[in-house]
């Protein structure tokens, strides 16, 4: 139990990293303004009522509370897991980015009825979508809870 609230802590501190993130972002970038920072990078504000990639986007509002719910869901069920397993470490990590970010986008849904992305890369005229520190939480989250789950199954296969 003690040790889930390590995960709990991390979890809080990626929350108040992508808020402060966006509060920053919100006071000095106006929507649609574009700052060159690198011939990769450029700093952006866009309201992203959807999910990941624009996902649903388009849709008259539903989403906004969709998306809430499902991320509170999650998010509930990571800390349940963390809770029953602190102790698998590369596993623990990778959900605790993911509820992180998780709620930190949750923040944005109530407050604005959309997450707020500011980080633009681009490359040959390609632009990938904007982001935002929570999205990338989920992202390595994600890329971990692969890697976590392979190794874990070749552990049990070499046990």
């Amino acid at each position: 139990m003690r040790e889930a609230r390590h995960w709990y802590a991390l979890a809080g501190l990626i929350v108040v990293l992508d808020q402060i993130s966006k509060w920053v972002v919100l006071g000095s970038i106006a929507p649609g303004e574009v700052i060159y920072v690198a011939p990769f990078w450029n700093w952006v504000l866009a309201f992203n009522p959807g999910a990941a990639f624009s996902f649903l986007a388009d849709q008259p509002g539903w989403q906004r509370w969709f998306f809430t719910v499902l991320a509170l869901g999650v998010s509930g069920w990571i800390a349940f897991e963390l809770k029953k397993h602190p102790e698998q470490k590369l596993m623990a990590l990778a959900l605790t980015l993911v509820m992180g970010g998780a709620l930190g986008n949750v923040i944005d849904r109530v407050r604005f009825g959309a997450v707020v992305d500011f980080i633009q890369w681009h490359a040959a005229g390609f632009y990938w979508p904007a982001f935002n520190v929570a999205d990338s939480a989920i992202s390595v989250g994600a890329v971990l809870l692969i890697i976590a789950s392979l190794t874990h199954k070749e552990q049990k296969e070499n046990a």
